[in-house]
């Protein structure tokens, strides 16, 4: 390198003393040089740490070479990097907290909602988008799911030659789409596994759960839930949906910033989730009115009938939708119901059949909390086998491959699958068991002998096959319900109900062929009306919920069997709700979900259990007065946090409002920025600027009165370089140099030597410090000759500008520099259109920690005047109604405004389960009247009214 530099130097000298070289070719050379140069000290980085010292800090020697950089100025460098790192990671995250979409779509999505569906009525257009994303989802996943089925009974009927062939193809196909399933949920995100009712019902209560409402999860609960039901394992997909929906609300709602406002707002999240939760169920089953009273019933305890209407409209535009796609693409004549039922209208039941619907009803309440049992009994079997879970966990994909090969087996047409329907898809089991004619009859016609034989083999008939199929189904839905992919269990508990159904409606057909007879009448008895009975019966004791009834009004499009209905499932879930809790709130025992229960009606702890013995008394608490950093510090130790409470002094500690955690991390993005460092960065080099041009125009001023001791003359131009006099340049010159050059001598001090010390080959050089040198000074030709070399190959051409001077733009109020563009040079180089000044990071350290240490301006912030409240003496039975009733997630505790400590939803439903099992806290007497006297002095210390002390001392008793 340095050999280089001094072969350049000596072609130079050539070319000044007896022009052997043109320009130009001095120009390439130098080019060739520069390029060298910048290949060298762009090396890559090495793969070791710490990484060793640039190339220029080596110095080769006869053995090994050595650095010539210290350890300790390497180690401290090493340091300011890594520091920079560090604070380059957390300003990202300062603003990916801060700011959540920053995307170019979301900008526009945005803009283009503000100015056309926003002055329409933005919850009008919200929900209405809502139900039509949420009915293109289904239909989208129905036929996704109904090709799959029919690709699988394709290639079954297709391999008839080889039982051998239908079997493998009979297993393989749900195989494959299960392990997709599995691995694709397990990599994306594993929160989509499962129903999604029960965290629905978590996060409606007031509990942030992690992950729940991303656009990965929807993505994996999507693709996870088409694939397993394209399997055909007897699951469902009734609560994926719920979860589904509630994710899509979610997203709109991060999406369109006019909706920001509304999602800020606790109480608003919630309303617009509930409207989600019931367009989550019209959209599977074409069910509004059903829809949005099963989401009240399964999602919520107290239901705000404001929030009516946003649940029917969702619903309403999502469920015609749904339908409307059935009619243009799957060829349906007009908008009909889900499972199309003919019952007759006249006399559709005898009222002596209602004692048959009441026991129906008895019998499938006993079943469902049967299968909530048996489902809770196998998962904590399975949980806690040591033996099973040490072979499962070899491998996360062994359970699923083993509960998929045994389902697709005992499904298998030509094996036990005979005998329970096994070729036919979900959709057609249920239309058929719905069938509005008797399967023992002997008069059908060629359709209904075929549905028979579906359901008849030639050694079974209609009772067995239907008492298999109720037993599959029964069985290994709670197995298939434990494989971690996303599912659900409405579908199967339907299908078990509709199948027990049809079995009593084929007995009372056998035992009265011509119908019951009733005050000269006979009325034929349907055995699809048993089945809808069935279903509505069973499916509402394993949910506990009354509007299943409504879902099959609507999903079979009759209501002629709407008192039987009522009844059973009226009976089911009184006998249910005795026997064991719903399978939602199963699942939340099972997963141990922060859900708040419900207290028992007979617990006394309810009444003798208060605030003061379950809060959490070490607060943490911002103040006025108090510094960023330590706001900094409150916020890093407390990350699960999304609110703090705001005191006067940590000594009164009186409460004087919360702040939001978003807040708080936009206090310290204003304080320290980037967008503040930056401004702080031009006011410091424009202050910097203005000095150093004062500087610079006295240290003229005495130039000009020094007298000077030489005669001195212009200087010739020697290359022909044309080169412009002091009185056409503008007296303000570049203050910098870019590469932080050193300043140039003047030639009068020294002519005899010259050197290259301080040489950068991009310095803003001119032709001297001044436009004088002296007659004898032989040196000064090389000089000139050096400089306009290096000028030239450092002046820069703006592509829009072709001129032959070019004018750099700088901080406002400075005048732009002139800078002469060599008509030589051809190089075109695009000039950046503004200058960003920014601190060194040395500078940034030191400015960052003295803004850090001023205390925190609160004004500039939205605080929460008001944030809920409860006394030391609530009682339990009044803390749960209010979490209940509002959906709070957290409440202070004061005495007379002095912050004392506060209650989340942890410490609320430890307390209700201790209440409930009889653990009642120990009141300490003492304790208490030593309190109420502290209390009294400080009443009385405050101010002497004699009232206030008695009114402290009643709400102590």
């Amino acid at each position: 390198m340095l050999n280089m530099r001094k072969k350049h130097e000596e072609k130079i000298l050539e070319a000044t003393h007896f022009g052997g070289e043109d320009h130009e070719e001095i120009d390439k050379e130098w080019e060739e040089f520069a390029k060298l140069m910048d290949k060298k000290k762009k090396r890559q980085e090495q793969s070791f740490y710490p990484c060793p010292p640039q190339e220029e800090d080596y110095i080769s020697t006869l053995m090994y070479g050595r650095y010539s950089r210290q350890l300790g100025e390497f180690a401290k460098l090493e340091a300011l990097k890594q520091a920079e790192r560090r604070r380059l990671k957390e300003e990202k995250a300062r603003k990916r907290e801060l700011h959540g979409y920053q995307g170019k779509l979301a900008k526009a999505v945005t803009f283009l909602w503000k100015n056309t569906f926003a002055r329409l009525g933005e919850d009008w257009v919200f929900l209405a988008l809502l139900g039509v994303i949420m009915a293109l989802i289904s239909f989208t996943m129905d036929r996704t799911v109904q090709m799959c089925n029919k690709a699988q009974i394709w290639l079954f009927g297709d391999l008839s030659d080889h039982p051998l062939t239908q079997y493998g193809a009979w297993v393989s196909l749900p195989l494959c789409l299960v392990l997709f399933s599995a691995g694709f949920v397990h990599l994306i995100a594993p929160q989509s596994i499962g129903s999604g009712i029960p965290e629905m019902k978590t996060i409606l209560r007031g509990v942030a759960l992690k992950e729940y409402l991303t656009f990965r999860t929807l993505i994996a609960k999507v693709i996870g839930l088409t694939a397993t039901l394209g399997s055909g394992m007897p699951l469902g997909k009734e609560g994926p949906f719920v979860h589904i929906a509630s994710i899509v609300a979610t997203l709109l709602s991060k999406l369109v910033t006019g909706f920001q406002g509304i999602y800020e707002n606790e109480s608003r999240t919630t309303e617009m989730l509930a409207a989600a939760c019931a367009v989550g169920v019209a959209s599977c089953f074409a069910a509004p009115v059903g829809g949005v009273l099963f989401s009240i019933e399964v999602t919520t305890v107290y239901f705000a009938v404001r929030n009516y209407w946003r649940g029917f409209f969702a619903a309403v535009c999502g469920a015609t939708v749904f339908r409307l796609l059935a009619v243009w693409f799957q060829g349906a004549d007009t908008v009909t119901a889900v499972f199309k039922t003919n019952f007759l209208m006249d006399f559709p039941f005898d009222p002596q059949e209602l004692f048959v619907f009441a026991l129906t009803g008895a019998v499938c309440g006993l079943g469902g909390a049967f299968y909530v049992w048996v489902h809770r009994q196998y998962v904590m079997f399975m949980r806690n086998s040591k033996t099973i879970n040490s072979f499962l966990k070899k491998n996360r994909f062994l359970y699923p491959a083993i509960v998929s090969i045994l389902v697709s087996s005992v499904s298998f047409p030509l094996g036990v699958g005979q005998f329970m329907a096994g070729d036919l898809t979900s959709h057609d089991q249920v239309s058929n068991l719905f069938s509005n004619f008797s399967w023992t009859s002997e008069n059908l016609t060629v359709k209904e002998q075929d549905i028979v034989k579906k359901w008849t083999t030639e050694h079974t008939g209609v009772f067995i096959n239907l008492s298999c199929y109720v037993a599959y189904i029964f069985i290994f839905s709670i197995i298939c319900s434990t494989v971690p992919v996303p599912s659900g269990s409405f579908i199967p508990v339907f299908k078990i109900g509709a199948a027990f159904g049809r079995i009593v409606g084929e007995f009372m057909h056998m035992w009265f062929p011509t119908g019951m007879r009733y005050g000269g009448k006979v009325a034929e008895i349907i055995p699809g009306g048993y089945a809808t009975v069935g279903a509505a019966a069973f499916s509402g004791a394993v949910t506990h919920t009354i509007s299943v009834s409504v879902i099959v009004f609507e999903m079979t499009g009759q209501i002629t069997h709407i008192i039987p209905i009522m009844i059973a499932v009226l009976i089911s879930n009184a006998i249910s709700s005795l026997l064991a809790p719903s399978l939602y709130d199963s699942i939340i025992l099972i997963k141990r979900l922060p859900y708040l229960p419900d207290l028992l009606p007979g617990s006394t702890g309810m009444y003798n259990s208060y605030v003061e013995d379950f809060m959490v008394r070490e607060v943490k608490y911002i103040f006025h007065g108090m510094s960023y950093e330590q706001l900094k510090a409150v916020l890093k130790e407390n990350r699960h946090l999304q609110s703090f409470p705001l005191v006067d002094t940590p000594s009164s500690m009186i409460l004087l409002g919360s702040i939001q955690r978003l807040q708080l991390i936009h206090l310290i993005e204003r304080q320290i920025g980037k967008e503040r460092r930056l401004q702080v960065a031009a006011i410091r080099m424009r202050e910097a600027e203005e000095k150093a041009r004062e500087d610079a125009l006295r240290r003229a001023e005495e130039r000009k009165r020094r007298p000077s001791r030489f005669q001195v003359v212009p200087a010739p131009d020697l290359l022909g370089v044309r080169q412009m006099s002091e009185n056409q340049l503008d007296i303000e010159r570049p203050l910098y140099s870019p590469t932080g050059g050193q300043p140039k001598k003047s030639i009068l001090k020294k002519t005899n030597s010259f050197t290259l010390k301080g040489f950068s080959p991009f310095m803003s050089t001119s032709p001297g410090s001044t436009p004088y040198t002296t007659v004898t000074g032989a040196e000064s030709r090389i000089r000139l000759a050096f400089e306009a070399i290096f000028r030239k190959s450092a002046q820069l051409q703006d592509v829009d500008n072709g001129s032959s001077t070019q004018a750099l733009s700088s901080l406002p109020g400075e005048k732009p520099q002139i800078i002469p563009i060599s008509p030589i040079s051809s190089k075109k180089v695009q000039l950046p259109k503004e200058r960003v000044c920014d601190m060194s990071a040395e500078e940034q350290q030191s400015w960052e920690y003295e803004q850090m240490q001023m205390p925190v301006d609160f004004t500039v912030c939205h605080v929460d005047p008001a944030p809920f409240q409860l006394v030391e003496r609530t009682s339990l039975l009044k803390v749960h109604s209010i979490f209940s009733m509002v959906g709070v997630n957290h409440a202070y505790v004061t005495a007379i405004g002095k912050l004392v400590g506060v209650v989340g939803l942890k410490e609320l439903r430890q307390a209700i389960e201790d209440a409930n099992c009889g653990n009642l806290p120990a009141h300490n007497t003492d304790a208490s009247s030593m309190g109420t006297n502290n209390d009294l002095k400080e009443v009385s210390g405050n101010d002497t009214d004699l009232e206030a002390a008695t009114a402290l001392m009643s709400n102590k008793e």
